[in-house]
């Protein structure tokens, strides 16, 4: 076991000193008003979300941007009142559309097929592409502009603040974050020299010119992974920036382990690419990673002591970020089983053919 506490202190030093800095606080916009104020469509794609349409439409439509801007609500065949309650809501200058859905065509995942509608009905230079679970503070739309203006990017995306409130959420949804730093390191998506590419689903305000130039959302239809996908696709085309929101904030929530190991099993298998082989070697790596340094700790080693120490202290910037105490650090070992198990249980789904259920709708390749 020795050998292994030292590959694994070996793999942790290399993470930490040469991985992008994921363990970091990451990139944040500062609140900003952009010089110029292009037209902007915001789109919205809907699915059974009448606990949370209201406020996220009504603080959509209160964005202060200086320049024009509509919203583009697509309910997407919702069986609740999703759309009347959208059109219910105040809307002074007549700037909210409600789209309803037509029906999904084969090859297309539910989401996107919706968010193609909406941008089909747009007519600006600039998309924002957002959540119908996601509040925005009334700054969000111009800061975002501004952060596109600045950094001279064809696309800017958010990893927006997530729900923590309920033990459940307290103990994962942190770990959720930092794993996706961890695969997808923000300096590394932001440096046009690297091929790492990702992007937030959240919040993704992207150029006209540069979503035709990949052509379209048609370019990512079938993908359930959409917002990487989409930077992807964007990123040899043009820069993309990605960071964290202090301005837009997730009101889904999470209040049971359940929740969240469906949240996790929705996507997990296909990052893999339902390849058994990846999955394996994917859950070695893990292992290796996140669970022999304690279990050699036990056992007396000092390597696998000193490597748990520097995942607990990697893990440290995330929980301030989401303002909970450093004693969750020493568990992530247990924090990540639950993400590996989440991984296995979504492959054995997968192969016993059954897909998981998300909005009421089978959440299989091509047809979320």
């Amino acid at each position: 076991m020795t050998v292994l506490a030292v590959i694994a202190l070996l793999a942790w030093l290399y993470l930490l000193l040469f991985n992008g800095y994921f363990w970091q606080s990451g990139p944040m916009l500062p609140t900003a008003a952009p010089n110029a104020a292009p037209p902007v469509a915001i789109v919205v794609p809907a699915r059974d979300e009448a606990g949370t349409i209201e406020p996220v439409i009504a603080s959509l439509l209160a964005q202060d941007y200086a320049g024009g801007f509509r919203v583009i609500l697509v309910d997407d065949n919702s069986t609740d009142d999703t759309a009347a309650l959208a059109r219910g809501l105040p809307d002074p200058h007549g700037r909210l559309t409600v789209l309803t859905g037509a029906v999904r065509p084969p090859g297309w995942a539910g989401k996107l097929w919706a968010v193609h509608q909406g941008v089909a009905a747009a007519r600006a230079e600039l998309m924002l592409l957002t959540d119908a679970d996601i509040v925005h503070d009334p700054a969000h739309l111009a800061t975002l502009v501004a952060g596109m203006e600045r950094a001279g990017a064809g696309m800017v995306s958010e990893m927006v603040v997530l729900n923590c409130q309920s033990w459940a959420e307290r103990a994962l949804v942190p770990a959720f974050v930092y794993f996706f730093a961890l695969l997808y390191p923000f300096a590394r998506v932001n440096n046009p020299r690297s091929a790492v590419a990702a992007a937030a689903g959240g919040t993704v305000l992207i150029r006209r010119q540069v979503l035709d130039r990949i052509g379209g959302i048609a370019a990512i239809k079938g993908a359930l992974i959409d917002d990487v996908s989409l930077a992807r696709a964007v990123k040899p085309h043009a820069p993309i920036w990605l960071g964290h929101s202090r301005l837009a904030r997730s009101i889904r929530p999470y209040p049971h382990f359940a929740d969240i190991w469906r949240m996790v099993a929705r996507s997990a298998y296909v990052q893999l690419r339902h390849s058994p082989l990846l999955l394996i070697g994917t859950t070695l790596g893990l292992a290796l990673m996140f669970l022999v340094p304690p279990i050699t700790t036990f056992m007396g080693s000092e390597f696998g002591y000193v490597t748990w120490l520097l995942m607990a202290f990697s893990f440290l910037p995330t929980l301030r970020r989401f303002g909970l105490s450093p004693f969750w650090a020493p568990f992530l070992p247990l924090i990540a089983v639950f993400y590996i198990a989440a991984t296995i249980g979504a492959a054995i789904d997968h192969h016993r053919g059954r897909g998981v259920v998300w909005k009421n709708r089978a959440y299989n390749e091509g047809q979320a």
